[in-house]
């Protein structure tokens, strides 16, 4: 790479903000795709994103800004894609620039539906993307502290470890602190389960169970994240690193975690409809309990976590009886 990278972030939530704010921290220029015109407008003008972490301010003339995908996708050699998975394959049919010589970076956690795959292994096997331009941005590291800038602590993962440096120097301040990795895979597989388990949390406490019960589910679940990952990708990995136990714990405990919230809900007796309906910001654990469920009756894990949400959210099983015989699961 002879010259700097241009970078660009396609998304327009909270996390997507939040890492076009961590990139105007060290870059002159940021592009970044969102879909809604008329928020690209309101940013340009107001200095801030109104639907998510208004508070954080930008530098609008740091920004290259569009709701034309194949536009960003020309300009950017970096593309960070941070756009929910339920609607990650509807903006990538849109595209029809060629950008295999691309290197993608995913911050979605959680698995395209469409294809059952992480994000990076769709990108690897349905659009040709080489293995070694695949990276994953991990955790633990909440949107809404970013904005606030509290200190916080990013993964980036990637088996070309250039790319995994050049990307961690992009996103490091004096309030993110940064690691590499090259599990790129099991990274974004516990990116993907600890929602599942934020889920089991919330339904937990929407049920009335104390923190003594959340101490063991949480022990639990990084357990079950083991067995099931190994299942997945064999290597040579500390489940207890930030990128997967870290991650774990500040979305199964936090209150920005809107998978422990919409858990929480399905807990005080909300239908999953209702409680889509009520949030703003899409809980990615649902389609991710599905997935990692259908994945899990080829690789045999023992996962009695997953399956307890799975069986509430997609066999409407009542939660507290399956709860009741999770309890009895867990050691």
């Amino acid at each position: 790479m002879n010259k700097l990278p241009k970078v660009a972030v396609f998304g327009g939530g909270s996390w997507a903000t939040a890492i076009v704010k961590m990139l105007c921290e060290n870059l002159d220029q940021v592009g970044w795709y969102m879909r809604n015109k008329a928020t690209i407008s309101y940013i340009k003008k107001e200095h801030h994103n109104p639907n998510y972490l208004s508070s954080a301010e930008f530098d609008v003339s740091k920004l290259k800004m569009t709701n034309n995908i194949n536009q960003m996708v020309k300009y950017a050699d970096v593309l960070i894609f941070v756009i929910p998975s339920a609607f990650l394959k509807s903006e990538l049919d849109k595209i029809t620039v060629d950008f295999s010589n691309k290197i993608i970076f995913s911050a979605i956690k959680g698995i395209v539906p469409e294809s059952g795959l992480i994000v990076g292994e769709h990108f690897n096997q349905l659009l040709n993307i080489p293995i070694e331009n695949i990276g994953v941005i991990s955790g633990p590291c909440h949107a809404e502290e970013v904005a606030m800038e509290r200190l916080s602590y990013l993964t980036i993962s990637c088996r070309d470890e250039e790319k995994a440096i050049m990307l961690s120097n992009y996103l490091s301040s004096d309030y993110i602190k940064t690691k590499i990795s090259d599990d790129i895979i099991g990274i974004e597989y516990a990116a993907m389960l600890k929602n599942i388990y934020a889920i089991a949390a919330g339904i937990a406490h929407g049920l009335g169970y104390g923190d003594n019960f959340q101490s063991v589910l949480m022990s639990n679940s990084i357990r079950e994240m083991k067995r099931f990952i190994k299942k997945i990708h064999k290597m040579k990995r500390n489940i207890n690193n930030s990128a997967y136990l870290g991650d774990l714990l500040v979305t199964g405990y936090s209150i920005f975690s809107r998978n422990r919230m919409f858990g929480n809900m399905i807990g005080k007796g909300y239908t999953v409809k209702s409680a889509m309906m009520e949030m703003s910001m899409i809980a990615e654990g649902y389609y991710a309990s599905k997935s990692a469920y259908l994945i899990n009756e080829k690789n045999k894990a023992k996962t009695p976590i997953i399956d307890a949400v799975y069986a509430v959210l997609y066999k409407q099983k009542n939660p507290k009886k399956i709860f009741s015989k999770l309890t009895e699961l867990l050691d």
